[in-house]
């Protein structure tokens, strides 16, 4: 199953193409990647992107390039769940110089409408303690730190929380449309 695009008033949410990756592997092999698994050596970085982008035919759910009116890539959200996560989880990435602007927000309530409409009711963020952005973004978006979620396999508390994202909290489908 391709990615479905979505529209935002400022945003398309798009499949990924080639240039895509090789931008988030150019983000994933510096410091800004510590709280993403990274830094990344290319080839690793690589295999974790295409997975993501695999997962739309794996899983019928996987990662949107974030492309803003101009056509500009900016970053992907999206949801996944590889072998190691108990739950799917929605993520965000930006590139450096597209934070400030909102459109990580912009991003994520759009694919959490899509995941409500598309049966969803409940999604996860794991986020690496310290990561103040994420954290007040899943907030922001409705999440709620879950202390009591399972972490991916081999994670510990000290290396991931969890926030729970639920159609029928403040992250509803109303407040997206």
């Amino acid at each position: 199953m391709p990615a479905p695009v979505l529209h935002t008033p400022r945003l398309t949410l798009r499949g990924h193409v080639l240039a895509d990756l090789e931008a988030l592997c150019d983000l994933f092999e510096t410091d800004r990647a510590r709280f993403m698994g990274g830094p990344l050596p290319r080839k690793e970085a690589w295999r974790w992107i295409a997975s993501e982008v695999g997962m739309w035919d794996l899983r019928g759910f996987g990662y949107w390039g974030i492309e803003t009116r101009d056509g500009s890539f900016v970053g992907q959200v999206g949801l996944s769940q590889p072998p190691h996560f108990p739950e799917a989880e929605i993520g965000w990435t930006l590139l450096e110089g597209a934070e400030g602007n909102g459109y990580a927000a912009e991003a994520a309530q759009a694919a959490l409408h899509w995941a409500w409409e598309t049966g969803f009711e409940t999604l996860v963020s794991y986020i690496t303690p310290g990561n103040d952005r994420s954290i007040a973004l899943a907030e922001r978006l409705g999440a709620k730190h879950d202390e009591d979620a399972p972490l991916p396999a081999g994670e510990t508390p000290a290396e991931t929380v969890v926030y729970r994202h639920r159609a029928d909290a403040d992250g509803s489908p109303e407040a997206y449309a």
